[in-house]
């Protein structure tokens, strides 16, 4: 299994220009010296309460910042929220941030779920589905080729060249997966036809969320499966990777572990779930318990996971590579 660091872009309490510097510089450059495989961000433009309790930092700006501080590490977006956006200046964001992370760049991305934030953009959740489709489509037309006309319900332009081309196309990582019942989100508890076949036409990883469950985790991994077999796909072509989040600590008795992370998980997730659901979806409890959830998931297919820190602390990675990570490797 390989594992990526999520950049803790999150809008902490106490955030000023200093520490928000020193969190993506130092979390970036750490990942790399300790040999994790990537750094990634989450996005959100506006504070999300159905499962967080702030929001974060404008993730392909940090991105740029994040391939300055390193060398090797891949680079990527674990869930940009696509359908607030337009296909062409994504298209030459993403070029960009091709070329300035010398071909480290993965853009990951997903449909959303916050209703304000598609208002704000002039948009409504309603069309996400499709919006996030057509960006798709047109991506991969404008970073593979020149003079590039589309004609969609959502997106119209002609004659677009994006200048520089990437050498080749940026590997594309598509989010989804069931969620637990939540008023908060109109999102079900199940996969639903449009995500399977965006996984199938367009991804080169399957990105499983993380507000389901262990047992909804593994389930959304081979019903992707049984959908690339039933469409024509070669079910091995598609790797799966998975976004959790993470504070460990040394204690090994669970009760102690719980309490020791509940204040951190609450301050990232905020207290609109209960600590009971928070249990279900995240990686809480001794390092044994984390360890051996991952492995669970390990034997379901999973080759990668993100673990976004529920807590700045940059002793958090050094933990992790020391307690976790060989344990999967």
């Amino acid at each position: 299994m390989q594992f990526g660091v999520v950049l803790p872009t999150f809008t902490w309490p106490g955030l000023d220009y200093a520490k928000t510097r020193v969190l993506v510089k130092e979390f970036a450059q750490g990942a790399e010296r300790l040999g994790f495989d990537s750094v990634s961000v989450w996005d959100h433009l506006l504070a999300a309460p159905g499962l967080y309790g702030g929001s974060w930092l404008e993730p392909l700006t940090t991105l740029a910042y994040a391939a300055a501080c390193t060398e090797r590490v891949k680079v990527g977006t674990n869930i940009l929220v696509a359908p607030i956006r337009h296909p062409v200046l994504l298209a030459k964001e993403v070029a960009t941030l091709d070329y300035m992370s010398g071909g480290r760049f993965f853009l990951g991305i997903g449909p959303g779920w916050n209703p304000p934030e598609f208002s704000a953009m002039g948009s409504s959740i309603k069309q996400r589905g499709g919006r996030t489709d057509e960006i798709l489509e047109a991506l991969k037309q404008l970073l593979t080729r020149e003079h590039v006309s589309f004609a969609g319900k959502y997106f119209r332009f002609e004659d677009v060249t994006i200048e520089p081309l990437p050498p080749q196309m940026p590997e594309i990582w598509i989010a989804g997966g069931s969620r637990t019942p939540d008023p908060l989100s109109p999102d079900q508890p199940y996969m639903v036809r449009t995500v399977l076949d965006r996984i199938a036409r367009h991804a080169d990883v399957f990105t499983v969320r993380a507000s389901g469950n262990q047992a909804l985790v593994k389930r959304d991994m081979q019903t992707v499966r049984d959908h690339l077999s039933n469409t024509g796909r070669d079910p091995s072509t598609l790797r799966y990777s998975h976004v959790q989040a993470l504070y460990a600590v040394e204690s090994t008795d669970h009760e102690e572990a719980l309490r020791l992370q509940r204040p951190h998980f609450e301050r990232l997730m905020g207290r609109h779930r209960s600590f009971e659901h928070l249990q279900e979806c995240y990686l809480l409890g001794t390092i044994e318990e984390i360890v051996a959830r991952l492995q669970d998931l390990e034997r379901a297919g999973l080759q990668h996971v993100a673990i976004h820190p529920a807590a700045p602390a940059i002793e958090q990675l050094e933990l992790w590579a020391a307690r976790i990570v060989p344990r999967l490797q």
